[in-house]
Parts: C-alpha cells; structure tokens; sequence
C-alpha cells in the first residue's frame, strides 16, 4: 500500500530568485513603471486598488522594512529555507511527489479553464525561458528558475498514480478535469517547473501535477472544496495497490501582491494544529489576486492531516512602502 510520508508548502515567487539589488525593480512593476503586465494589486480586503490608494491605506513603519540591509538578509532566509526544503525531499527519497499548484495562463485560457485537473502523461515538458527580447533583465533573472537553460527537458510523471487518482476522486464526487499532454507548447507552469528546478532538482523523482484555477473566476475552488480534495488525495493513495513513498508539495502563496501578515500566519497556524474548522472557512474576498495560491495549501494541509508539522518559516518580504511584496512562506509535515 502507498503511503504519504512528507508534506512540505513552498512559496514560488519569481523575487525568490532575485538577488537583493532588484527587489526594488520588482517594486517599480507593482506601481506601474516596469512593462511586464498590469499587476492586479488589491487591499487587505481584497478590494481592487492603485499603487497610490494602497500606499495611503500602509500601517505605519514599512520604509524600515524596506531598508537595503533588511532586504538582504530576508533573501537569504528564503534561499535557506527553499535549501532545506529541497534537502528534506531528498533525505524522505519519495517514490513519487504529488505538487497541487496553480495555473496563470500557462496550460488554460478562457477557451478551457478547468477548476480542478490532474496530468497523467508519461513526461512533463519543462521548456526554456521565453520572454521578448526587450524584457527589463531583471526580469529574466527572476523568470529563470522556472526553465532549463540548455535547452527543452522531459520529466517523468507517475501516470498510474495520476490515473488512480482521478479515477478515485471521481468516484468520490470530484468533477476532475484530466490531460495526457500538454495543451500549449508552453510547457509545464510556473508552480510546477519551481519544484522541478528549486526543489527536487537533480533528484529527479516522478510526479503528479494537480492544478487548480486558484486566479479566474468564475470557477475557483472554495476552500472547504480544497480541504476535502486534499482528505480524497490521502485516501487516493492510500488506496492505490503499489507499495510507493508519497510526497505531497504545495506550491505558491502565501499572501500577495500585497503582504497580508495576519491573514498568513493565521494560515501557518492552522496548518500546524490541522484547525480545518480556519482553513475551510477563510473568506474568499482574502483570496483574490496573488493570495488565491493559499489554496494550494489548504488542499495540502487535508492530505498532511495523518502527519505532524516539523518546520515552519514566515518571510514577510516587503519591497515597497506600500506593503507590496511576498508572504513567503515555508513548511513540512512528517
């Protein structure tokens, strides 16, 4: 029988592979002054706002947030924290890592966007970076982590456990969207390609990829819908006949673009003490925008529930006065 031995949340940031210097840069593109897209920046409510309406509305006390000095060493806190991370999947030696991650525009557009789905091909595509020439470089500095640099790379995905997963979702009333291929020649997402390039590395082990739609309405999964996938998830493997050591990886958040330290450390905690009564009941309005990955979590925290956490970290990685920047945040059960 199949077994989950180790849970682990990661937040995926592109600023995770910033050196110090650029985080302001990464705080010129939340007020609008870099081209890369048109940040969706919300309050603390989950209300939509400008840079400006959202710097009026900052407590007091994030220009020292912003200090250079304290800037560098949260980078380093999280280069630390994502090296354990990656040495703690290595030493657990998993037969096969299930990463529930999220999509933006990567494999689903508005001609499909699935709320729920799981890929079941035999490999995964990481492709290159590919971004416009004229991209600010900064930019492709913190785009890299996600891509090979030598060229297209296949991964294994563990098909069978992918196909008994749907198939045991299904019956438990989960409408699962499924793909043996990628849609785009885009290659595998972001949330993905984090745990193939900073996570598992040179560890090459198989994996399931679950994506949800955490971004779009208007089918986002509820939180209570994420708590019960992740329960299913746990009876899935546990039911699957092959005698295999899981690891399961939440992939993302916690809260941004706007930093929201109360609403994450409630979610940490939770998570610790298994308070499904927190996590199945966080408002929606705190999971717009960036926040929206804190879903990816709580599916994972229903799968942890026969585990104990071991570790956690909380970076507040503030880049602007405004309070823009990452919660980011770091995990496992065992």
């Amino acid at each position: 029988m199949a077994e989950i031995v180790l849970a682990m949340g990661s937040s995926h940031s592109p600023i995770l592979n910033s050196p110090p210097e650029d985080a302001h840069l990464h705080a010129e593109t939340d007020k609008g002054l870099v081209p890369t897209w048109q940040r969706k920046l919300v309050d603390r409510s989950g209300n939509e706002v400008s840079y400006e309406e959202l710097l009026a509305l900052a407590p007091p006390g994030l220009e020292a947030e912003c200090a250079d000095e304290m800037i560098a060493r949260r980078v380093q806190q999280c280069l630390d924290n994502i090296d354990r991370l990656s040495a703690t999947l290595s030493e657990a030696t998993p037969d096969v890592v299930i990463v529930v991650g999220d999509d933006q525009h990567e494999q689903f557009f508005e001609d499909n966007m699935p709320s729920i789905s799981i890929y079941w091909g035999d490999t995964i595509l990481n492709n290159v970076l590919d971004l416009p020439e004229d991209a600010p470089e900064f930019w492709k500095r913190a785009r890299s982590m996600y891509h090979e640099t030598d060229g297209p790379r296949e991964y294994p995905v563990a098909s069978e456990l992918g196909r008994h997963l749907i198939e045991h979702l299904v019956t438990e009333e989960f409408d699962i969207s499924h793909s043996t291929r990628l849609p785009r020649e885009r290659g595998e997402g972001h949330a993905f390609a984090f745990v193939h390039k900073r996570l598992i590395c040179d560890n090459v082990v198989p994996i399931v990829p679950i994506a949800l739609n955490t971004y779009f309405p208007p089918n986002q999964p509820l939180p209570k819908r994420c708590y019960a996938l992740g329960c299913a998830v746990r009876d899935a493997v546990e039911s699957w006949p092959e005698n295999a050591r899981v690891a399961v990886i939440a992939s993302g958040g916690l809260s941004h673009f706007t930093i929201d330290e109360e609403l994450d450390r409630g979610i940490l905690e939770a998570c610790r003490a298994h308070d499904a009564a927190t996590l199945t009941n966080v408002p929606l309005n705190k999971l717009r925008s960036g926040n929206s990955e804190i879903r990816n979590w709580i599916v994972v925290a229903g799968a942890a529930t026969g585990l104990t956490t071991e570790w956690q970290d909380y970076v507040p990685y503030y880049r602007s006065e405004a309070g823009t920047g990452v919660g980011a945040a770091f995990a496992v059960w065992s």
